[in-house]
């Protein structure tokens, strides 16, 4: 059954990457079940308080990949590392702009003195997550390809290695890594803020 299902998916993409609409129709049926599963992931990750839903940032990751100029997805893997990094962009653009509301973009200045504002820091996970992960794919692009493909896109590591070519063991070896590096470089960087605030 699954196989059937990665077929349909595989011949449907190849379809809409050649510019048949009816075949991008069809895509979004094809593939929500597991891009809801990435994004409810992927949320579930973010602080409370987000306003942004699982199936908004499904669909306007869809739109997004299905809109880019010339989408020709070679297989699913392709397809669903294109839209985990579109909803990767988007909840970075949403944590950049909740960041930006909460140093008062939207607000209108107010007396100190006349009001006592308790308010907390402004969550910078998302933000410092992405930076994380962009220093790793500059400097190792087969680990930012791992990073999209099993954090982002939800791939399992049979199916990472299947997309990458490489041997399951590599990409075991490899996500050992990112995850002990990114670890380290999120620590750093929360040692960094810390000190800047004393």
């Amino acid at each position: 059954m699954a196989g059937d299902t990665d077929a349909a998916i595989t011949t449907t993409l190849i379809a809409a990457g050649k510019g048949d609409s009816a075949a991008a129709g069809h895509l979004l049926p094809l593939v929500y079940d597991h891009l809801r599963k990435v994004a409810q992931s992927m949320m579930a990750k973010e602080k409370p308080g987000h306003t942004l839903q699982p199936t908004a940032l499904v669909h306007e990751a869809f739109l997004r990949v299905i809109g880019e100029n010339e989408p020709a997805w070679e297989h699913r893997g392709h397809f669903f590392t294109a839209a985990a990094r579109a909803m990767r962009r988007i909840l970075v653009e949403e944590a950049r702009r909740r960041a930006t509301l909460k140093r008062g973009g939207d607000r209108a200045r107010v007396d100190v003195d006349v009001v006592t504002i308790a308010a907390p820091r402004p969550s910078a996970d998302v933000i410092a997550l992405e930076e994380a992960v962009q220093r790793l794919e500059a400097k190792d692009p087969r680990k930012g390809k791992i990073v999209n493909l099993r954090y982002y896109a939800g791939l399992t590591v049979d199916e990472t290695a299947t997309v990458l070519e490489v041997s399951v063991g590599t990409v075991e070896r490899d996500w050992r890594y990112i995850k002990s590096w990114i670890s380290a470089e999120l620590s750093d960087e929360d040692s960094c803020d810390s000190e800047s605030r004393e």
